[in-house]
């Protein structure tokens, strides 16, 4: 009965919208209400679990930090090195939510709950991440990247950190902003949505109704792909402030994503279907915010030098 599956489908949909309206949040560094399902303390506990079976799959990987096995000289100088730039960083993170809360913003503060760990994971792997909860882990295959660029792995990709805070704050900036809960929240939505769906096109023609499913489908995708685009700007936004406010060097965020842009030969799927905006679309966004951050960083920091 066509009917009565097309009352199926409006009955899932006003639930879902009821659903959707009735779990939003204000995002502190956006303005806007955003859904979200997921508490601090639900994230931040799948966070601790997916941390601690990443580092025993890591096993002999893992540098100095934790249960290691292995720290020399010089990956002892690499953990510390991480561990000085996370913890300026996290510094900076508190400040930060404390001004905005300051300033009137409605939300949790997060910075100061967090368990925050870093450690160091040797692989070729070009990655960083920070889970829920304020677990940061950096793999030694992004150093030459945020380093001196050179093609190998060395101490001296360490001696200017700069390009190394810039990815580590925008990991960081995923986390202040529940990046992770709120794509969870919004992927078990869009779910519900396709079998909501899949209910109502059963007395449809199989092939109608596999068109329909498979639009069903591709609007979800795409629709997440976007929010997932969204995160990533504005992660890169909250980790340049963290990066002025722990006094790290700005100018260089717009030459590391073009340098990230360059991995794989620099082969990457059309922007709109990509979960990451283009690295020249992000070189870009951080050259227009550059003027504000300069005057932030040298106005707590001191005078920038020539670059």
């Amino acid at each position: 009965m066509p009917g009565g599956r097309f009352g199926i489908i409006i009955i899932a949909l006003i639930g879902l919208a009821v659903y959707y309206f009735s779990n939003q949040q204000v995002n502190p560094y956006s303005g806007k209400s955003e859904f979200n399902t997921i508490s601090i303390g639900q994230a931040s506990q799948l966070g601790a679990q997916s941390y601690v079976q990443m580092l025993q799959q890591e096993g002999g990987n893992v540098l100095c930090g934790g249960n290691a096995t292995r720290c020399d000289r010089s990956e002892r100088r690499l953990y510390e090195t991480v561990n000085e730039i996370g913890d300026r960083l996290r510094v900076a993170a508190i400040e930060m939510e404390r001004d905005y809360l300051a300033a009137g913003y409605d939300f949790e503060p997060v910075a100061e709950q967090f368990d925050w760990t870093f450690n160091v994971i040797r692989s070729d792997q070009p990655n960083a991440f920070c889970l829920p909860g304020g677990y940061v882990a950096v793999y030694t295959g992004i150093l030459d990247i945020t380093g001196n660029y050179d093609g190998e792995v060395t101490l001296s990709d360490i001696d200017d950190v700069d390009k190394l805070a810039v990815v580590m704050g925008h990991e960081i900036g995923h986390a202040l902003a529940h990046h992770g809960a709120k794509r969870m929240s919004n992927s078990r939505l869009a779910q519900i949505g396709t079998v909501a769906v899949g209910l109502g096109v059963g007395d449809m023609d199989p092939g109608q109704a596999q068109m329909v499913r498979q639009a069903m489908g591709m609007a979800a995708q795409g629709g997440l792909m976007a929010f997932s685009r969204e995160h990533e700007t504005e992660a890169d936004k909250i980790g340049l402030e963290l990066l002025v406010r722990a006094c790290y060097d700005p100018r260089e965020a717009p030459d590391l994503w073009l340098r990230m842009g360059e991995i794989g030969g620099g082969q990457r799927p059309p922007e709109w279907m990509s979960t990451h905006p283009a690295s020249e679309t992000r070189a870009e966004n951080f050259r227009q915010w550059m003027p504000a951050a300069i005057e932030m960083y040298e106005s707590r920091c001191g005078q920038l030098g020539g670059f």
